[in-house]
């Protein structure tokens, strides 16, 4: 794709904490549209993969718009809990992604599997995948990750989903805590924005 073919770009997500961090990478020459334009609702996702839910979305929402779309799957991992809550990171929020009820979940999970959990490194890591889709046609898919450890308690009001009890790697503060200009230059959805830049 060369740079002048897309000028118009339909951001896949009803999720508005990721609408504005994408909007916020993407080159301003780049008219976008979210979803809410078109009242659309977001389809099932049924991927096994960051990358299949994120390809069925970006095709979902071009065939229901006609415009390129750009959409994104992402999560968190957390190594302790067997990867989870992975590509259910979402639905742990029930069904409104009430986060607040997904991260009590998480703490709930660590206590039944070690009551001792917040004396150790409890590894996790955020993965983002990104794809451009034209109708049925894939263009791009790429992802990116971001690790580092679950903060023993939510902290900081800044970001959205996990934010708040996610410590990057070599930093003290959560996403929570880190100014939104900061996050977008470091975060898993940045790592794949670096990577998909060249098809815009």
């Amino acid at each position: 794709m060369s740079k002048q073919k897309i000028n118009k770009l339909l951001i896949g997500t009803n999720n508005r904490g990721k609408l504005r961090e994408i909007k916020s990478l993407l080159p301003k020459s780049i008219k976008t549209y979210s979803t809410s334009t078109f009242n659309l609702m977001s389809p099932v996702e049924h991927g096994k993969t960051f990358k299949e839910n994120s390809l069925i979305k970006s095709k979902y929402f071009s065939k229901k718009t006609g415009l390129m779309c750009l959409a994104d799957d992402s999560g968190l991992e957390i190594d302790f809990l067997n990867k989870n809550p992975g590509i259910y990171s979402a639905r742990w929020g029930g069904r409104h992604g009430d986060f607040n009820k997904a991260i009590r979940r998480v703490y709930r999970e660590l206590n039944k599997k070690d009551k001792n959990w917040k004396n150790k490194k409890i590894k996790a890591r955020f993965i983002c995948a990104l794809s451009i889709s034209y109708l049925d046609k894939k263009i791009a898919c790429v992802t990116g990750k971001v690790k580092g450890h679950i903060s023993d308690k939510p902290k900081g009001k800044n970001g959205f989903g996990y934010d708040p009890i996610f410590i990057p790697l070599k930093r003290r503060k959560t996403f929570g805590e880190i100014k939104p200009s900061q996050k977008y230059k470091m975060d898993h959805r940045y790592q794949a924005f670096k990577k998909i830049k060249k098809f815009l």
